[in-house]
């Protein structure tokens, strides 16, 4: 069945009245979310550092990219199957990483597990979850873990052997945010999710941070394991060298998120990881960065034969999806949009978000004359 087959059945419910709950247009959801979600929740998830010129830039460089249609080419049977980091995948789209989804909806990270299973993508589970790892891996099908490096390495040792216990198959490691950056709309509000509980999950069902706190997390010591969380959180002291420890400790692919400039990406195959996240954490963490997918380029063409490059930042639609991969991409991380669609239907709302994101790419590539990942390249695009 091709992807963009979700586009038929939309049609044919319309003929007994039903329409997406939904709109097809993932650019509008932040729009409605603004409205139907708490000021809190939904400026946590939209904000991003400083004066968001680094989040518009994200946008703004997907539309400096036109493609170039192709035709007369023989599209009827398309495959977008791909496998990147050891994962097979029905198509390059993969559920990027992000934290406290309960503040969203209050089956979190869950349902998003179980909307991504049901679709056979690829789910990437935040260590800032709202819900334990082992929790979302009794939900998940094909799964990834990404870490925030603690400061106490006995933390992240057992942080990693959990998500080895419980199937998580390749880590990716966020490099960009060992410190909150200055985020004006969640100053405003003085909100931060984990200080009310939302988003530690991780830590307070860890045998080596309970240890450290006294036992299991309750009114008594709750504020201690604040604090301690406080100070665990993010490792400004992590250098280069740091990763042989990484690679020691984790026998599965790794891939570190965060990189946009060229020499880190050849140090991360200097360092033996198997791939890296071209990503500016959509914005979040530098005001006024470059835009990742004006980084992505360069990064592809030095390093791509030899490692599996992924990218996010910015990503609404199918479109966007195929531009990535044009400039080099294997695969493609989304976040806001899935996030959205969680607040507003829950794990219909990400099921949703995420055909419509495929089925947009599907039908972008067909339409544009290609008709496997194999024949998607630079002469797709125009500047």
């Amino acid at each position: 069945m091709n992807l963009a087959d979700y586009q038929n059945e939309i049609y044919l419910a319309g003929l007994g009245g039903v329409v997406p709950q939904l709109p097809t247009d993932l650019h509008r959801l932040e729009e409605l979310a603004a409205v139907r979600l708490t000021a809190q929740a939904h400026g946590y998830v939209a904000g991003s550092a400083g004066a968001e010129r680094t989040a518009r830039a994200n946008l703004e460089a997907f539309d400096r990219w036109r493609i170039v249609p192709r035709m007369l080419r023989d599209v009827a049977e398309r495959d977008l199957s791909t496998t990147v980091l050891g994962t097979p995948m029905p198509a390059p789209v993969v559920i990027g990483p992000v934290g406290v989804l309960r503040i969203l909806h209050p089956d979190g990270e869950l349902a998003v597990a179980r909307a991504a299973r049901s679709l056979g993508i690829t789910m990437t589970l935040s260590t800032a979850a709202s819900a334990s790892l082992e929790e979302v891996a009794a939900e998940a099908g094909p799964r990834w873990f990404q870490l925030y490096w603690p400061k106490d390495r006995d933390l992240a040792a057992s942080l990693l052997q959990r998500a080895k216990d419980s199937g998580y198959s390749a880590l990716v490691v966020t490099l960009d945010t060992f410190a909150m950056a200055w985020r004006p709309r969640d100053l405003d509000t003085a909100y931060l999710p984990f200080l009310q509980g939302i988003g530690v999950q991780n830590y307070w069902s860890d045998p080596v941070f309970l240890k450290a706190v006294g036992g299991p997390v309750t009114e008594e010591n709750r504020d201690r394991a604040l604090l301690h969380w406080v100070a665990n959180f993010g490792n400004p002291s992590l250098t280069w060298d740091d990763l042989a420890w990484l690679r020691a400790e984790w026998d599965g692919p790794i891939a570190l998120k965060g990189i946009q400039h060229v020499d880190d990406a050849r140090r991360a195959v200097d360092a033996g990881m198997d791939g890296i996240v071209v990503s500016n954490h959509g914005g979040r963490q530098v005001d006024g960065a470059i835009a990742s997918l004006d980084a992505l380029p360069a990064i592809a063409a030095e390093v791509g034969s030899r490692i599996s490059v992924l990218f996010d930042s910015g990503v609404r639609s199918g479109a966007d999806v195929a531009k990535a991969l044009a400039l080099g991409a294997d695969a493609v991380m989304i976040g806001r949009p899935y996030a959205y669609g969680l607040g507003l239907a829950g794990e219909d709302g990400v099921r949703h978000v995420l055909r419509c994101m495929t089925a947009e790419l599907d039908l972008t590539l067909a339409l544009a004359g290609r008709s496997s990942l194999a024949e998607v390249g630079r002469d797709l695009l125009s500047p």
